[in-house]
């Protein structure tokens, strides 16, 4: 009997030791799972945090030195106000990305994804570069369809502009700088009566509006609209490329999808109002009154003397002009996101060459001195002090050219926006000749 209580004891004790070492095990992975799922929630809003970081993006050893949308620190524009974004709308169109891998796959699966919520906010991975953010809210449809057709309606409408202008800024406000804020002087400074809007998701804003303000206090016309790009392509075969892009059944490859989606946007524009195009790294020269639906060439065959490449960044043209429908179409029809300048100077070219000689087409082809007057490959040379030695026979007899016959003068800002502009450069000469705040632009050092 003593011996059956003594098992029976025993039996007890190595149960509770059992039951004692359970709960502590299952206390044991409670704790890890805890611990676990803490660590997603770590990992998850350091994600959140990381998305406003911007990326460096590397410029692949095959893009083109042609592009030209980059921003120069080398001007100093006293009058704007430089501020701080918490946000980063890092996609630009200067800075192509390097190259990620042969065959890109589908934009949904890609560093390219875009996911576009209902309501305009989800912006959940990486593209080119920075996060997607701009993109996201350029993209997104509008509740009020009209809203931006009514809004530019109204801005052309409240005064009489004989001259429409339109640029396109696809990346952060405070990105937009010294040299494209000369590039605004100077425009106003040939078309002190033109109006001009500038298509900017980042600049429609407080901050944007800011930065524009000098102009608006001194009496010049110009703001900043949000696109909205369901208006602009209705009824084009863009529409449906739009509407691909926008559920991620799309390859948009390695150059900027920014730097694209300004190329078809220009056409939208001046193909729903009419007006005038230029980039943000034009310096207008003269007037454009005589100038109707005309697009500009930027090489010529030297022994021809006919155009061999013609150029997008300059673009005059009537409301619903059939070759801007072409572009359009050409756009939509042959995208290739993998190619610098397929989708922008040499689609114009290749439609234009398409369609030359046709009827029902009424447009004028310009010889490079016209908007183009200096090649990429030497734009350089015009923002160094004129030196006097053997080249300088030819920058005399270019400048001569430039004051005589050009309408406007690209800098190429891809190529040249690391280069100060020196004392007594041609560069130099002509920011004097064609500013509105002459006191308050001065050269960093």
């Amino acid at each position: 009997m003593g011996s059956s209580k003594s098992i029976f004891s025993s039996i007890q004790f190595h149960h509770f030791l059992s039951l004692n070492q359970f709960q502590k095990l299952k206390r044991s992975i409670y704790a890890l799972l805890s611990l676990f799922l803490l660590l997603l929630l770590a990992c998850h809003v350091t994600s959140i945090f990381l998305l406003n970081l911007p990326l460096t993006a590397k410029t692949p050893s095959g893009t083109s030195p042609e592009n030209a949308a980059g921003k120069s620190r080398k001007w100093e524009y006293s009058n704007s106000v430089k501020l701080t974004s918490f946000m980063v709308y890092a996609i630009k169109e200067e800075n192509p990305v390097s190259k990620l891998q042969k065959e890109p796959p589908l934009l949904h699966k890609s560093r390219n994804l875009v996911s576009l919520s209902e309501n305009h906010t989800e912006a959940v991975s990486r593209t080119q570069g920075g996060n997607v953010w701009n993109v996201v809210k350029i993209l997104s449809a509008r509740k009020n369809p009209k809203r931006f057709s009514n809004k530019v309606k109204k801005f052309f409408g409240e005064r009489s502009c004989k001259f429409r202008f339109f640029m396109t800024w696809i990346s952060s406000f405070d990105s937009f700088g010294n040299r494209e804020l000369f590039a605004v002087e100077a425009l106003f400074k040939s078309h002190p009566n033109g109006c001009l809007i500038i298509v900017s998701n980042s600049l429609d804003s407080i901050r944007g509006k800011h930065i524009l303000r000098p102009f608006v206090d001194k009496g010049f016309w110009v703001t900043a609209i949000s696109p909205d790009f369901s208006y602009l392509f209705e009824n084009t075969v863009a529409e449906s490329w739009i509407s691909r892009l926008r559920r991620g059944n799309m390859n948009t490859g390695e150059i900027s999808l920014g730097q694209n989606l300004s190329n078809l946007l220009r056409l939208g524009l001046l193909y729903k109002f009419g007006g005038i195009y230029i980039d943000t790294d034009i310096v207008v020269l003269k007037s454009f009154k005589k100038l109707r639906n005309v697009i500009g060439a930027q090489t010529i065959d030297v022994e021809t003397r006919n155009w061999s490449r013609l150029n997008n960044a300059v673009m005059i043209f009537d409301k619903g002009h059939p070759l801007l429908y072409k572009f359009i179409e050409e756009f939509a029809l042959t995208f290739d996101g993998n190619k610098w300048g397929h989708n922008g100077p040499y689609l114009v070219s290749r439609v234009v060459s398409r369609v030359t000689g046709r009827p029902g087409y009424n447009f004028t082809v310009l010889p490079p001195i016209a908007f183009y007057p200096v090649d990429w490959s030497r734009i350089g040379e015009f923002f160094q002090r004129r030196r006097y030695d053997s080249n300088s026979t030819w920058l005399d007899a270019k400048v001569r050219h430039i004051h005589k016959q050009s309408y406007a003068m690209h800098l190429w800002n891809k190529q040249s926006r690391g280069l100060k502009v020196e004392e007594g450069s041609i560069i130099k000469q002509i920011m004097s000749e064609n500013c509105v705040f002459c006191n308050d632009i001065v050269r960093v050092e």
